[in-house]
């Protein structure tokens, strides 16, 4: 039985860091930067480790989508399988008397194809387990009071995996972005297109389309060395398996890693006043309002005299009737000005298959990513490298 403090009999988890598709790759690097090792697979890295490698990664990792421990796998033909599947595994190691356990499912190319159903049985089976283990009456329900401990079964071609979540909401939710814009990217994807750059913090950054300013804020914080989840709660951190203490010394660790004397020039602007306020306020609540200078100020009318620098922008995706003209408006004018800065690197996010024609240039690579469930392009422009004096 589990007590207060007590850990999980498991001492090595299987561990899942989720993302997005097409960016493994940065997940991958940002795992080895801590020491893990891993194995990849489309949709997540997998690895082992303990409360203090799942503390360290949720509060790290600025491209992952959730950190779940693997509680179990095996293969289920039948829901009698199942269920008896389910229920064989130790759930008293994980789950305290009192846990809250939501269950939720998914099914995909399997024949217990019924997610409700799966996430029906799977919930009795832990509750029968449970009650057997904690010697509790069958005719009283769990009580699911205490700490938080979101499961999912996950079918795939027949092999179920029983995950247990460790993150809570979603590893994007940063904490610090009270308002948002239109069309918001999400935290997590705003580091990804930065670390997909060869910006360095020693060079100039201007994002032209900033709306909230989500991703110069991740720039900034990328630059002064800023654990992303160091803001913000996650669900482990409150079972009572957890030994005290081991979180807020994490976190103590990744502030002293800040390196607040860097020197960043960095500038956010965009057309909307009312954006670049919200991403001002942003920007505060990041702690990074310092590294930032934000303008209001149209795409076309950017000028600079430093020779080399990085550009990265997230221009809207004109996916109204209304807005076409204006977009691709938007794109002429930055390929006429972002010409002229030879020694600049340029990334456009674009969904508009035809953005190269627009821009007036071929990209030198292109890299295809998801914004949400919308298919788009990275168009990297890379500077051309400077002569020597």
């Amino acid at each position: 039985m589990l007590l207060s403090g007590e850990k999980m009999k498991t001492t090595d988890f299987k561990i899942r860091a989720t993302v997005a598709a097409g960016l493994e790759s940065l997940v991958g690097k940002e795992l080895k930067d801590l020491g893990i090792e891993y194995r990849m697979e489309n949709g997540y890295a997998e690895f082992f480790g303990d409360f203090e490698t799942i503390a360290q990664c949720n509060i790290w990792l600025r491209t992952a989508d959730r950190l779940k421990i693997v509680v179990g796998e095996f293969k289920a033909f039948e829901w009698d399988e199942l269920f008896e599947k389910v229920k064989a595994i130790p759930w008293e190691d994980y789950l305290s008397a009192d846990a809250n356990f939501p269950v939720a499912g998914r099914s995909i190319k399997s024949k217990l194809f019924s997610t409700p159903d799966a996430q029906r049985l799977t919930k009795k089976a832990i509750v029968d387990r449970l009650r057997a283990a904690y010697k509790l009456p069958e005719y009283r329900p769990l009580r699911e009071n205490g700490p938080k401990y979101s499961l999912e079964v996950a079918l795939l071609k027949d092999t179920v995996s029983l995950l247990l979540d460790t993150t809570g909401p979603s590893l994007f939710k940063r904490g610090y972005r009270v308002e948002k814009g239109g069309a918001p990217l999400k935290e997590n994807m705003a580091a990804a297109l930065v670390m997909l750059t060869n910006w360095r913090n020693d060079l100039p950054f201007y994002d032209p389309t900033c709306g909230s300013g989500t991703i110069a804020i991740e720039a900034a914080m990328i630059g002064l060395g800023m654990a992303p989840g160091n803001m913000r709660d996650f669900d482990f951190e409150f079972w009572t398996q957890v030994p005290k203490g081991l979180v807020d010394g994490v976190r103590a660790e990744a502030d002293d890693k800040v390196d607040y004397d860097a020197k960043l020039d960095i500038l956010a602007c965009d057309i909307d006043h009312k954006l670049v306020e919200i991403a001002k306020e942003n920007a505060q609540n990041a702690g990074v309002a310092d590294s930032i200078e934000f303008k209001q100020m149209r795409a076309e009318d950017f000028t600079t005299d430093k020779e080399v620098g990085v550009i990265l922008s997230n221009p809207p995706y004109g996916e109204r009737l209304n807005e076409v003209d204006y977009v691709h408006k938007l794109y002429r004018g930055m390929g006429n000005v972002y010409k002229q800065l030879p020694y600049w690197s340029k990334y456009i996010l674009a969904s508009d298959e035809d953005f190269e024609h627009y821009y007036g240039a071929k990209a030198t690579k292109k890299r295809k990513l998801y914004n949400g469930a919308m298919r788009v392009d990275l168009y990297q422009y890379w500077g051309q490298r400077k002569p020597r004096d």
